[in-house]
Protein backbone atom coordinates (compact mmCIF):
# COMPACT_ATOMS: atom_id res chain seq x y z
CA UNK A 1 0.00 0.00 0.00
CA UNK A 2 2.88 2.38 0.73
CA UNK A 3 4.24 2.05 -2.82
CA UNK A 4 0.78 2.81 -4.19
CA UNK A 5 0.39 5.86 -1.96
CA UNK A 6 3.80 7.12 -3.08
CA UNK A 7 2.80 6.74 -6.75
CA UNK A 8 -0.52 8.51 -6.16
CA UNK A 9 1.06 11.33 -4.17
CA UNK A 10 3.69 11.87 -6.86
CA UNK A 11 0.93 12.21 -9.47
CA UNK A 12 -1.41 14.43 -7.44
CA UNK A 13 0.37 15.81 -4.35
CA UNK A 14 -2.54 18.08 -3.43
CA UNK A 15 -4.91 15.15 -2.83
CA UNK A 16 -5.29 13.43 0.54
CA UNK A 17 -5.28 9.82 -0.63
CA UNK A 18 -5.60 8.58 2.95
CA UNK A 19 -9.05 10.16 3.35
CA UNK A 20 -10.69 10.75 -0.02
CA UNK A 21 -13.15 8.09 -1.15
CA UNK A 22 -14.58 9.76 -4.27
CA UNK A 23 -11.44 10.66 -6.21
CA UNK A 24 -13.00 10.32 -9.65
CA UNK A 25 -16.55 11.37 -8.77
CA UNK A 26 -15.39 14.54 -7.02
CA UNK A 27 -12.89 15.44 -9.76
CA UNK A 28 -9.66 14.88 -7.82
CA UNK A 29 -8.47 12.52 -10.59
CA UNK A 30 -9.12 13.05 -14.28
CA UNK A 31 -8.60 10.72 -17.23
CA UNK A 32 -5.00 11.88 -17.68
CA UNK A 33 -4.25 11.08 -14.02
CA UNK A 34 -5.78 7.62 -14.41
CA UNK A 35 -3.69 6.86 -17.50
CA UNK A 36 -0.61 8.03 -15.61
CA UNK A 37 -1.50 5.81 -12.65
CA UNK A 38 -1.98 2.82 -14.98
CA UNK A 39 1.43 3.41 -16.56
CA UNK A 40 3.10 3.81 -13.16
CA UNK A 41 1.51 0.63 -11.82
CA UNK A 42 2.82 -1.27 -14.81
CA UNK A 43 6.30 0.22 -14.57
CA UNK A 44 6.77 0.17 -10.79
CA UNK A 45 4.78 -2.90 -9.80
CA UNK A 46 4.39 -4.90 -13.00
CA UNK A 47 0.60 -4.67 -12.73
CA UNK A 48 -1.22 -4.64 -16.06
CA UNK A 49 -4.77 -3.39 -16.06
CA UNK A 50 -7.33 -4.29 -18.71
CA UNK A 51 -9.97 -1.98 -20.16
CA UNK A 52 -12.63 -3.49 -17.89
CA UNK A 53 -10.51 -2.50 -14.87
CA UNK A 54 -10.68 1.20 -15.78
CA UNK A 55 -13.87 2.04 -13.92
CA UNK A 56 -14.49 4.92 -11.52
CA UNK A 57 -15.17 2.41 -8.75
CA UNK A 58 -11.62 1.05 -9.03
CA UNK A 59 -10.07 4.54 -8.87
CA UNK A 60 -12.33 6.33 -6.38
CA UNK A 61 -10.02 5.64 -3.43
CA UNK A 62 -6.54 4.38 -2.70
CA UNK A 63 -8.15 1.38 -0.94
CA UNK A 64 -10.23 0.49 -4.04
CA UNK A 65 -7.15 0.75 -6.23
CA UNK A 66 -5.13 -1.33 -3.78
CA UNK A 67 -7.85 -4.00 -3.80
CA UNK A 68 -7.72 -4.03 -7.61
CA UNK A 69 -3.95 -4.48 -7.53
CA UNK A 70 -4.29 -7.37 -5.08
CA UNK A 71 -6.84 -9.08 -7.36
CA UNK A 72 -4.54 -8.67 -10.36
CA UNK A 73 -1.56 -10.08 -8.46
CA UNK A 74 -3.31 -13.35 -7.65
Amino acid sequence: MEKLLKILTDIAPEVDFYREEHLVEDGFLDSYDIITIVAELDGALGIRLDAQDLTPENFNSARALYDLIRRKES
